[in-house]
């Protein structure tokens, strides 16, 4: 049973890439899935959730306009799709998941980012070069 995230490199400022947070063991049905990340030195910044339930979704300001989160039920994923990325982006990267408490996706994004997640990944380096 775990939640294992990939898609993460390096990256030119400019650039875009796609992490996937796959459930292993479980599904992804019923539950909320956030990304968050965190760089050396810096507090854990919650990025974007969605709730598998309704498709409801939230995305911090930092990232609005230029990551989408959406879900893959048949391959049972998350993906966060990155646009436009800048240097100060690079961090490692996390998905975690936490059953639906029929609250908005930024309320559940709250909960997550928190730490009030039932299931982690290990995580994945995202490095924007500039």
């Amino acid at each position: 049973v775990q939640l294992v995230e990939s898609g993460g490199g390096l990256v030119q400022a400019g650039g875009s890439l796609r992490l996937s947070c796959t459930a292993s063991g479980f599904r992804l049905d019923g539950l909320a899935i956030g990304w968050f990340r965190q760089a050396p030195g810096k507090e854990r910044e919650g990025l974007s959730c969605i709730k598998t339930t309704d498709g409801d979704t939230y995305y911090a300001e930092s990232v609005k306009g230029r990551f989408t989160i959406f879900t893959d039920n048949a391959k049972n994923t998350v993906h966060l799709q990155m646009n436009g990325l800048k240097p100060e982006d690079t961090a490692v990267y996390y998905c975690a998941a936490a059953r639906d408490r029929g609250v908005s996706a930024q309320a559940m994004g709250l909960v997550i980012f928190k730490g009030l997640h039932d299931y982690k990944g290990q995580g994945t380096q995202v490095t924007v070069s500039s």
